[in-house]
């Protein structure tokens, strides 16, 4: 399973948000070995906007991550901080 998640984040929250989603990225990563891969990276014109490219293993892998106590944190933690959410489902072009 393969996404994109588009985010605008609140300017002045940026900081924090930052290190919430470095926090959730690592811990997912060591933790859940149905992430496949979470890259994060900001427009560089536009710092704000955040685009993570997300892989994982299975739908159920998906739902597992959704479900676990550090994206629960993340997500409560950075409610405030995101201005808008856009969640794209791709397919890889090989």
């Amino acid at each position: 399973m393969l996404r994109l998640a588009l985010l605008r984040i609140d300017p002045h929250q940026l900081p924090a948000y930052r290190a919430a989603l470095r926090e959730e990225i690592e811990a997912s990563l060591r933790l859940e070995p149905g992430v496949i891969r979470l890259d994060a990276m900001a427009e560089k014109s536009q710092p704000d906007r955040i685009t993570i490219v997300e892989e994982y293993a299975s739908r159920e892998a998906y739902e597992a991550h959704l479900r676990s106590p550090h994206f629960q944190r993340y997500k409560t933690s950075t409610l405030k901080m995101v201005q808008n959410l856009e969640l794209v489902e791709v397919d890889p072009i090989r």
